[in-house]
């Protein structure tokens, strides 16, 4: 049974967009590996940007900072 978990930053991704990534993420293990898409878990994870960080500043520091 494939697990997949995407993290993505909470800034917005549509409901369309999410279930465009689950799709094409079972998709993938479909066609390069030859998984069954009923036993494909996909978990997409919403991280505040606050609490992502990247070089030692938070993702909400950097965006603001225009990096």
């Amino acid at each position: 049974m494939p697990y997949v978990n995407i993290k993505i930053t909470k800034e917005g991704a549509t409901p369309e967009q999410k279930a465009q990534l689950i799709k094409g993420a079972t998709q993938l293990l479909v066609d390069v590996l030859g998984k069954n898409p009923a036993t494909t878990v996909v978990i997409i994870d919403e991280i505040e940007t606050d609490n992502w960080g990247i070089a030692g500043e938070t993702v909400t520091v950097r965006r603001n900072a225009g990096k």
